[in-house]
C-alpha cells in the first residue's frame, strides 16, 4: 500500500507549485496504487496525500505537478495532447463514460464489453475506448461492471423493473462508481444509455459532486448510431510488424527468465515501453497450481500478454511494460489484473480459502515466478501480434485468444467463484 507522508513532508515548504517525475513520485510512496495508473479521475480532488494542494498538468507515466491552494497556475511547458475523437464536435472532456447495456448477447458466458452484441453497443464500446478515460457498464442485473468482467448473459431490462428496485440499483451504482474510482467529485461523467438508466442514477451522481452529461438525451435508434458515425477515427496507416518468429524464440527462452525482484531493481528504465511478456512457474508452483485446479501443470511457461497496444479505434495506450508488469500483476489487486485474478482463484482453491489473499499471492509470485519482458515497439501491430504468439505458445493460464480446454473451463469457474463479488437483488417486473 502506498505511504505518502513522505510526499507530504516533501509539498509542505513549497509555496506555489513542484513538478515530480512518474519514477520519482513512485518511489516516493512506495509504488503508486493501480488506479493511479488507470484512472485519471484518482489525481483529482481533495487528496489526503497532497492536503491543501491540487493537482495539474498530470501526465500518467511521465510527471505530476503539485499546485498549493490559492497559487498561480503554472505556464506549461507544452500543450497538452487533448483527450478528443475525431469527427465534427468531437471533444469530450468527461472523465468517464458510462455505457448501458442491451438486450442481444452472447449465448455464452464473456467479458462484458464482448457480451453485449447490438450495434448500439458496438458504437458505443467503441467510443468509450477511444475517449481514453476510464468507462464501465451500467447493467440492470450487475448495476456497474468493468469491461473485462465476466458475465453470464441474462435477460433484465431495467425499464421493466419497479420504481424501488430501480431507486436501489441508481444507489448501488453510484456507490460502485464511487469504489471504483475513490471519488466522483468534480468529476464529469457521461452516461451513453436509456432513460431508465439516466434516472435512476442522475440525482446521486449530483450529489456526490459530479456533472452528468447526457450526449444522446431525446435521440432515437438512428441518429445515436449517426451521433457516434459522426466521431469515428479514421483507421490509422498500417505499421510495420515485428518479426513474429524472433518474438516468439526471445518469449521461451527459459534460461533468460528473471525473478520479480530482479525485474523491480532494473528501475523501469529498460522497459518503459509496449512490448510482451511471459510468465514462468517452478516445480512447486506448478504443483500448487495443479492442486487447485485439479489439472496437470507443467513447470514453465504458464502465461503471455501484452501492455502498451493500440487501442480498437487508434487511441494510443500510454501503458508500459513496466506498469503493468510492476503495477498490475506484481503490486496490483486481482481487480485490476486477470492475471492476479486467475493465480489468486486458483491458489485460494487449492488452500480451501474463502477468498484471494493478495499479500499471500504476491509472496507466492516472487517466490515460484519468472519472467520475461520483450519491449516491442510497434504498438499498432501489438495485439494481432499477440493473438498468434498465444496461438502459438498456447499458455495454459491464459483464457482469450486460445483454445477451451477442460483445465481453462475449470479455471474460468474459479475465476468467477472468487472474483469481486457484487451485490445482486432479484428483480420485480412492472405490473
Amino acid at each position: 500500500m502506498a505511504d505518502w507522508s513522505l510526499l507530504r513532508a516533501l509539498l509542505a515548504p513549497v509555496t506555489d507549485s513542484v513538478t515530480l517525475s512518474w519514477e520519482d513520485l513512485d518511489a516516493l510512496v512506495g509504488g503508486l496504487p493501480p488506479s493511479a495508473y488507470t484512472h485519471s479521475a484518482f489525481w483529482k480532488g481533495a487528496r489526503s496525500g497532497w492536503p491543501g494542494f491540487s493537482t495539474v498538468d498530470v501526465r500518467v507515466g511521465e510527471s505530476v505537478t503539485f499546485l498549493r491552494s490559492g497559487a498561480a497556475r503554472p505556464s506549461p511547458t507544452h500543450r497538452p495532447l487533448p483527450r478528443t475523437v475525431a469527427g465534427p464536435d468531437n471533444s469530450t472532456s468527461a472523465d468517464v463514460i458510462l455505457i448501458g447495456c442491451v438486450k442481444r448477447k452472447l449465448p455464452t458466458a464473456a467479458p462484458a464489453k464482448d457480451l453485449y452484441v447490438s450495434p448500439l453497443f458496438r458504437k458505443g464500446r467503441e467510443y468509450a475506448e477511444n475517449a481514453g478515460v476510464p468507462w464501465f457498464i451500467l447493467s440492470a442485473q450487475h448495476d456497474l461492471v468493468a469491461p473485462d468482467e465476466e458475465l453470464e448473459p441474462y435477460d433484465l431490462r431495467l425499464g421493466a423493473t419497479s420504481q424501488q428496485y430501480r431507486r436501489e440499483w441508481g444507489g448501488r451504482v453510484v456507490e460502485a462508481l464511487r469504489e471504483a474510482l475513490g471519488s466522483i467529485d468534480g468529476l464529469s461523467i457521461e452516461v451513453h444509455a436509456g432513460s431508465a438508466y439516466v434516472d435512476a442514477i442522475r440525482e446521486g451522481l449530483r450529489s456526490g459532486g459530479a456533472t452528468v452529461v447526457e450526449p444522446l438525451a431525446g435521440l432515437g435508434l438512428g441518429p445515436r448510431l449517426a451521433w457516434y458515425g459522426d466521431r469515428a477515427i479514421a483507421p490509422a496507416p498500417s505499421a510495420p510488424r515485428p518479426d513474429l518468429d524472433d518474438l516468439i524464440a526471445r518469449l521461451l527462452r527459459a534460461d533468460k527468465a528473471i525473478s520479480p525482484e530482479e525485474f523491480l531493481a532494473t528501475g523501469a528504465t529498460l522497459f518503459r515501453s509496449p512490448g510482451l511478456y511471459s510468465w514462468w512457474v517452478d516445480v512447486e508452483g506448478a504443483a500448487d497450481l495443479e492442486t487447485g485446479l485439479r489439472h496437470p501443470v507443467e513447470p514453465g511457461l504458464i502465461y503471455a500478454g501484452l501492455a502498451g497496444a493500440t487501442r480498437s479505434g487508434g487511441r494510443k495506450s500510454k501503458n508500459t511494460l513496466w506498469g503493468r508488469i510492476k503495477t498490475m500483476h506484481l503490486g496490483g489487486r486481482h481487480e485490476f489484473s486477470t492475471f492476479r485474478l486467475s493465480l489468486g482463484s486458483v491458489l485460494a482453491e487449492s488452500r480451501g480459502d474463502q477468498e484471494i489473499d493478495e499479500p499471500g499471492l504476491t509472496a507466492w509470485m516472487h517466490e515460484h515466478l519468472r519472467l520475461i519482458a520483450v519491449p516491442v515497439n510497434a504498438a499498432d501491430t501489438l495485439g494481432d501480434v499477440e493473438t498468434e504468439v498465444l496461438q502459438q505458445l498456447d499458455p495454459p493460464l491464459n483464457l482469450d485468444k486460445v483454445a477451451r480446454n477442460a483445465l481453462r473451463i475449470e479455471l474460468s469457474a474459479l475465476r468467477k467463484r472468487y472474483g469481486r463479488k457484487r451485490r445482486t437483488a432479484t428483480a420485480t417486473p412492472t405490473d
